[in-house]
């Protein structure tokens, strides 16, 4: 929405706040002001003028010598070449002295031999519309010697709004100068609008049919002017809201619109058949509306009806058939109240929207037609002449919205706010708002006015002082709170790993939750499935149970492309239907390698990639959460892995927590991939709860190094082995690593040696050779009696 300043200050003018000054206060009340736009660019020494004579030019055929007066005691003569001129034409005449826009100075000159001491203005040389065709022509009454910029209003700006959807009382001059009003505690200047009295008798029936409508007020008014035009004043406060002159008795309408906020419409009279009805559409119903579209009304419509067919889509916008045109000389001037959820979206439905339909959705003061009815009277009257019927209205007082006392209390604006605010600050605040405030033991009762659909709670009531207040005055305070600190488990963010993963060249994927449920059968045939009611494609018909789905077609794409090295990552959901009907969704990590372990290069020798390359970049994700120690690799089968190269990861409660392992030969034929392919999986929530660091002071005594060599069978994991070293050293074994592993000559078959090392320090002392022997003797007993493992 946008209004003149002006046309606001006639109403209420803060005198000590500037242009800029109203805008900023306006923004910070909640009326953001998007642009400050000057009606007219900068210039001076331009005056109403009026030619008194026009002579033709003695040395060119194009130009005219011209006498003009601009009230001095002497005439001015000026040379022009306006096809336009002529004598008896009030005109903006630029004087000696004059300053232009773009610093255009006016000075004496001769044109042709002739001399010129000033200039006749068209209007883009005053900066005031684009370039056209002759002189700006002014009004027949305008004064001669008056400064053009008063004469035109033209020190002035248009101030354009962007107006909240929960402010609809904001959308007009009165609404804006209320909250002038009320920030600066200035009165109201509003313009006098007195009742007209009926000198005719004619009335037209209204039947209101819908609670949709529950006001509708209206006024025939007869012997109009056809010819009348509007006023130079009103066509400049409409063009300066954006609405452009379309007849006296449409500007009028317009007018009230901005200047009250209250929509109307007029009818010509001759077109009723009847009376009005307000009703229902009806299914199919055809209405040409006033921009020449023919709409099918539908039956959830509101409709301004006569006895014989649809006049008007109900605050929205008018039928053509109906609307008044240069011939009309009888009117029938409606302005009525919709409830604004009976009209929300209703325009939009249509392809339309409207400045009625933008204030009837946001709501209307349901108390405001009336006197809508009676200031376009008088201005109709004023303009066009006539005369005024009786005022018609009929209410359907149950349907009116209700304004209910809210409760205010005291102790919560204090809360809400930070600080108290005096109970005469409150009502003078509430009161300055149009509020009714009665005082109550806990606070106040406060009762909105009738235009502001947007007050229905306490904490509106809270904003609203705040709002007055204002934001830029609330003071800065502590938060005053009583709080302890929690122990927080140490946490590894996903980016990290993320981070962890690509420096281990690996790329991140995303792919879709939803897979083919084919390739959904091949990787985990044995896991029940959620198939989509209504998918994008079969293909895509149901919820992946794995991140592998989508990770080895990905891998497929790129081996189709010529790109033999794919390395490849992904977090995302999976999905697992319960027995209970319900669907559970975790966090997974997965990934997929193929290809050479490095990249080609004169320096790197090819290698193919193996079971223990992607181990070990699990093996790098464990330590980055410091589960190392708690979870562990087991070998475990799975229908999509390759048996003998599957292992499960595994927590200290024997919970699986994900598998890695080699792809299947046959999946791997099935799903046509070249090459070894691995990958891994394992639940994102197990890696998220990092192992806690505890601190431990360095020894300044030396370590000792004793390495044993066991031999036992093939099949006991070498995990379980150095776990078992682990369990049965002391408190001097710091560390305990596998070193070689050999099978062959001197070992029976079956059967193969583990080189463990390990690491034996004091914190205070140097160790004695006998306590080390007796540590790695517990070891070896350990062993034996665990694993049936022989020293060798």
């Amino acid at each position: 929405m946008q209004i003149s300043e002006n046309w606001l200050r006639e109403w209420v003018n803060p005198t000590q706040l500037s242009t800029q000054q109203l805008g900023h206060q306006l923004t910070m009340a909640g009326l953001e002001v998007d642009a400050l736009q000057a009606i007219a660019p900068p210039f001076t020494g331009v005056f109403v003028g009026q030619v008194l004579s026009v002579e033709p030019h003695p040395q060119a055929d194009r130009l005219r010598v011209t006498r003009v007066t601009v009230g001095q005691a002497e005439d001015l003569q000026i040379v022009c070449g306006a096809a336009n001129v002529r004598v008896g034409l009030k005109v903006a005449v630029a004087t000696l002295g004059a300053v232009l826009p773009n610093d255009f100075a006016i000075k004496r000159a001769k044109l042709r031999g002739v001399e010129s001491l000033g200039m006749l203005c068209a209007a883009q040389e005053l900066g005031l519309s684009p370039a056209t065709d002759g002189l700006l022509e002014l009004a027949a009454d305008a004064p001669v010697g008056m400064d053009i910029r008063d004469y035109l209003e033209l020190n002035d700006y248009t101030m354009e709004f962007g107006i909240t959807p929960n402010r609809g009382d904001c959308l007009s001059v009165l609404g804006m100068a209320r909250e002038v009003s009320a920030f600066n505690r200035l009165p109201l200047t509003t313009p006098a609008m007195l009742p007209v009295t009926a000198t005719i008798a004619d009335v037209v029936t209204v039947e209101l049919q819908s609670d949709a409508c529950p006001r509708y007020v209206g006024r025939i008014i007869k012997g109009i002017r056809p010819n009348a035009t509007s006023p130079a004043w009103l066509v400049r406060k409409l063009a300066r809201s954006g609405i452009a002159s379309l007849g006296a008795i449409v500007d009028v309408t317009n007018y009230v619109l901005i200047e009250l906020g209250q929509p109307m419409h007029a009818f010509d009279l001759a077109k009723i058949q009847g009376g009005i009805v307000v009703r229902q559409a009806q299914a199919g119903e055809q209405l040409t509306l006033l921009n020449q579209q023919t709409i099918a009304l539908r039956s959830d419509s509101l409709v301004i009806a006569d006895h014989q067919q649809a006049l008007a889509l109900a605050g929205i916008m008018g039928g053509n058939d109906s609307a008044v045109s240069d011939s009309t000389v009888d009117i029938f001037l409606e302005s009525a109240f919709f409830q604004p959820l009976a009209l929300a979206g209703k325009a939009r439905s249509y392809g339309l929207h409207t400045d009625s339909s933008h204030r009837f959705e946001r709501g209307v003061d349901f108390n405001l037609a009336r006197q809508a009815i009676e200031r376009a009277t008088q201005l109709i009257l004023e303009i066009a002449g006539g005369d005024a019927g009786t005022v018609i209205e009929v209410t359907r007082e149950h349907a009116l919205p209700q304004r209910l006392a809210i409760m205010l209390r005291a102790a919560k604006v204090t809360q809400v706010l930070g600080f108290q605010l005096s109970a005469e600050q409150v009502v003078d605040m509430l009161t300055a708002l149009g509020m009714t405030v009665v005082s109550h033991e806990q606070g106040w009762l406060v009762t909105a006015p009738s235009y502001r659909f947007d007050i229905s709670i306490e904490a509106d009531l809270i904003e609203e002082l705040a709002r007055v207040y204002g934001y830029d005055n609330l003071p800065i305070q502590q938060p005053h709170m009583a709080f302890s600190l929690e122990p927080q488990a140490e946490a590894v963010s996903t980016q990290r790993i993320k981070e962890l993963l690509v420096a281990l060249n690996y790329q991140e994927a995303i792919t879709f939750s939803f897979v083919d449920p084919k390739l959904q059968q091949i990787l985990d045939p044995q896991a029940p499935t959620l198939s989509l009611a209504n998918p994008l494609s079969s293909e895509l018909s149901t919820m992946r149970t794995t991140l592998w789905a989508g990770l080895l077609s990905a891998v497929a794409h790129n081996q189709n492309r010529q790109q033999a090295r794919v390395r490849l990552f992904e977090i995302g959901s999976r999905f697992l239907p319960q027995a209970d009907g319900s669907l559970q969704q975790e966090q997974m990590l997965a990934g997929v390698i193929t290809g050479d372990l490095l990249t080609e290069a004169w320096s790197n020798k090819s290698q193919a990639i193996d079971f223990f390359d992607i181990k070990g970049n699990v093996e790098s994700i464990l330590a980055l959460t410091g589960t190392s120690d708690t979870v562990r690799f087991k070998a475990a089968q799975h229908p999509a892995l390759h048996t003998g190269q599957t292992a499960a990861l595994v927590d200290s409660q024997n919970q699986t927590l994900g598998y890695v392992g080699k792809l299947h030969p046959q999946v791997q034929q099935k799903l046509d991939l070249q090459g070894a392919v691995y990958v891994f999986e394992v639940a994102l929530a197990s890696l998220l709860n990092a192992k806690l660091p505890k601190f431990r002071e360095l020894s300044r005594f030396p370590n000792l190094r004793r390495d044993i060599a066991v031999v036992l069978d093939a099949a006991i994991p070498a995990a379980d082995v150095l776990q078992t070293a682990r369990q049965a050293g002391s408190e001097l074994l710091q560390n305990v690593w596998l070193f070689d592993v050999y099978q062959g000559t001197g070992i029976s078959e079956g059967k193969r040696s583990l080189a463990i090392g390990t690491l034996w320090q004091h914190q205070e002392r140097t160790l004695q050779d006998e306590e080390v022997k007796a540590g790695v003797q517990a070891i070896v007993d350990a062993l034996e009696r665990q694993h049936q493992a022989v020293l060798r």
